[in-house]
């Protein structure tokens, strides 16, 4: 077929062709090198990323101001990758951090993105994941639980929806911050769960993804955040599901990386935000298959074990918002463990070997941390999302959390093996268990 005349070729049309010569170049590369040197290639530069990130808890240069408001963010993002990395925090280090962290908790409930600053959603969910991933019981004990549970609830708008911060914006991602921080810390209840699943309902979109606000565009961030927020409210079988999976699938793309919307180009920290969608997606096999049986009237169609089911999915859906089979939860809080222990039936729904290609060959730099595509910087947030992608892409095949240590998937040697995470909170999952044990006995 003869190409496009140029002048129908579109800004995104140059870019992705742009990007996609970068990649395949670094694939060329790679396939022309000796095995030894390939091997070389392949390997995570966990000594070099450590490195990289314990120097950024230490000392930032002058242009990382523009991130003052987001201070907690740079704490959550570096400890959660050493953690990753199976790095431990030593006394002096977890001493500081919870200081820092202890200036910005608002005296009446809620983190402030630094000291002094007005307590907001995202960096509360950021404050609190630091110090689950700390451990510690200083820590833990310096989360002052019953004004938090205040804040949330103050933030808690009339409609179902949650508030950034006072009079700030509503969406999707407020919802999974406010619920998500609420259940790992073992407050969640009725009252702020009441009307959340309506409006993540309403934010999905005609594509199957979610939105961050109805009439939006779907996104990859915003569909895990209500993917996983409807998971913790115990409400997930409202979602088009069906929908959701044939749309997250077409998001991987030629380079095996993912995008974040359509036809936009592919970013490494969409290996989180999209990958960690099907850990979630793989232990609703029940719902799926009661709504696949919804749609199509009592047919054959019962048994979903192989992706390429998946992407024949009929989206024309009738009464799939009204399945009520839902698990019984006593405890709003315990869902994030049952979740976890769940039995998972099927394989990967996408390439998770070409996924972990592109982080460790495209988006690492060996000589520390991890960027967005081939050309662009490295940056904590990066490092971060990059690796819980890989960790996603290593043990996506578990058919339970009890199995860790039997069946991991790893591109390259044995020693890139990361420490696997809970899927909803994206903490590292011993750090998880620490602090459900933790809460539970207060």
């Amino acid at each position: 077929m003869d190409a496009a005349p140029e002048a129908n070729v579109t800004v995104t049309m140059r870019e992705q062709g742009m990007v996609e010569s970068k990649v395949f170049s670094i694939y060329q590369h790679f396939n022309d090198l000796p095995r030894r040197a390939q091997t070389v290639m392949m390997e995570i530069a966990s000594d070099k990323h450590a490195e990289y990130l314990t120097n950024g808890l230490k000392w930032l240069p002058a242009s990382f101001c523009v991130l003052d408001a987001n201070r907690p963010w740079l704490c959550y993002w570096i400890l959660h990758s050493l953690a990753l990395l199976g790095e431990s925090f030593d006394d002096n280090l977890e001493h500081d951090v919870v200081a820092f962290l202890s200036q910005c908790q608002d005296p009446h409930g809620g983190y402030g993105g630094g000291p002094g600053q007005m307590p907001h959603l995202a960096t509360t969910y950021a404050s609190v994941n630091s110090l689950i991933t700390l451990g510690g019981r200083s820590a833990l004990s310096s989360i002052d639980r019953d004004r938090l549970y205040a804040f949330l609830q103050r933030m808690k708008d009339p409609g179902g929806s949650f508030r950034m911060h006072e009079k700030g914006e509503i969406d999707v991602r407020a919802c999974y911050t406010a619920i998500s921080v609420a259940s790992i810390l073992n407050i969640l209840d009725h009252e702020l769960v009441q009307n959340v699943g309506d409006y993540i309902m309403s934010c999905q979109t005609y594509e199957g993804g979610i939105a961050g606000e109805p009439g939006s565009e779907a996104h990859g961030g915003y569909t895990f955040c209500g993917l996983a927020t409807m998971i913790l409210i115990n409400e997930v079988h409202r979602l088009d599901l069906p929908a959701l999976i044939n749309w997250v699938v077409f998001r991987q793309g030629v380079e095996g990386g993912f995008q974040g919307r359509t036809n936009k180009l592919v970013d490494g920290c969409y290996s989180f935000w999209q990958g960690g969608i099907f850990p979630l997606i793989q232990r609703l096999l029940q719902i799926i298959e009661k709504q696949l049986g919804m749609m199509s009237n009592g047919s054959s169609k019962r048994n979903l074990n192989l992706p390429e089911e998946i992407c024949q999915m009929d989206s024309s859906h009738i009464g799939l918002k009204s399945l009520q089979d839902v698990p019984d939860v006593a405890n709003l809080s315990d869902i994030g463990f049952e979740f976890v222990k769940r039995s998972v039936n099927i394989g990967p729904l996408f390439h998770n070997f070409a996924l972990q290609q592109y982080i460790i060959l495209c988006s690492q730099i060996m000589d520390g941390g991890f960027r967005d595509k081939p050309g662009k910087s490295r940056d904590f947030y990066h490092t971060c999302y990059c690796l819980s992608g890989l960790s996603v892409c290593q043990y996506i095949s578990l058919k339970d959390a009890d199995s860790l240590r039997t069946a991991q998937e790893v591109l390259g040697p044995y020693s890139n093996l990361l420490e696997p995470i809970h899927p909803l909170y994206n903490v590292v999952l011993d750090r998880y268990y620490n602090v459900q044990e933790f809460f539970s006995q207060l």
